[in-house]
């Protein structure tokens, strides 16, 4: 009755299956591992101590930005200069925007510097004057699909829509570097911006979206087999139709 399966055709369903079950399994562990890798970096993000507790260390020992360096304490010396404000960022469920000031290093790049949060409609305060030294948490520069990330057109002269090198290269002259930090204490007037987590350890829904996934290529394992048995069986029941003359 199931001499049918040793046909070519069969041939060709009998490797389909054979291959596509393992590759639907592969693809689904695939999966699973990279949300155990998110759910890791987020636990290891969770335990890691918060920046102001740490004891800083020189920005250049802490770049390029990475999953282990992100939110650590960073210290530079240099003077203020240009200031910026990157509107649309929300604190405590208020509406504002963070104030961005270009610390000019001694190393002769500039590091852009969140010193603070302010309400929309009030006046930034000027940066101190003469060399200082600032301590924060170090951050990876921004991209379009950060949150709160705004495009540059039609913002008015001033204003960011994101923090990164590449929206800064137009509008100051020193060699920017590719990240930037969050001052823990704030002066007067801002308040203090809390680091975000470093992308790729936090619990979002594309995390969850890797689970959903994992989950698809198991149920497509599942439905191969299922399928392959559902042919058989229609065959074999063919199959036995004809030799019986029905």
């Amino acid at each position: 009755m199931y001499r049918f399966l040793r046909t070519p055709r069969w041939w060709g369903i009998n490797v389909f299956v054979l291959l596509a079950i393992p590759f639907c399994v592969f693809m689904g562990t695939w999966q699973m591992g990279k949300f155990e890798d998110r759910v890791e970096s987020h636990q290891e993000a969770e335990e890691r101590p918060a920046a102001s507790t740490l004891r800083a260390e020189p920005l250049d020992a802490l770049l390029p930005v990475s999953k282990e360096t992100s939110g650590r304490s960073a210290e530079a010396r240099g003077r203020f200069g240009d200031q910026f404000l990157v509107p649309g960022r929300e604190l405590d469920g208020r509406t504002g925007s963070y104030v961005l000031t270009m610390l000019r290093t001694d190393a002769g790049r500039s590091l852009p510097v969140v010193r603070g949060w302010l309400p929309t409609g009030a006046k930034a305060p000027a940066p101190p004057s003469g060399e200082v030294t600032v301590v924060g948490a170090l951050q990876a520069s921004e991209n379009p699909g950060t949150k709160g990330v705004r495009t540059a057109g039609g913002l008015p002269e001033g204003q960011l829509g994101m923090i990164s090198a590449a929206a800064l290269v137009n509008v100051v002259t020193d060699d920017v570097y590719d990240a930037w930090i969050t001052l823990a204490d704030s002066p007067a007037g801002l308040s203090p911006v809390p680091a975000a987590a470093a992308a790729g350890t936090s619990l979002d829904a594309k995390a969850f979206q890797n689970l959903g996934y994992t989950a698809e290529w198991f149920v497509f394992a599942g439905f191969v087999i299922f399928m392959w048995f559902r042919l058989v069986r229609r065959e074999a029941e063919a199959t036995r139709d004809e030799a019986l003359g029905l």
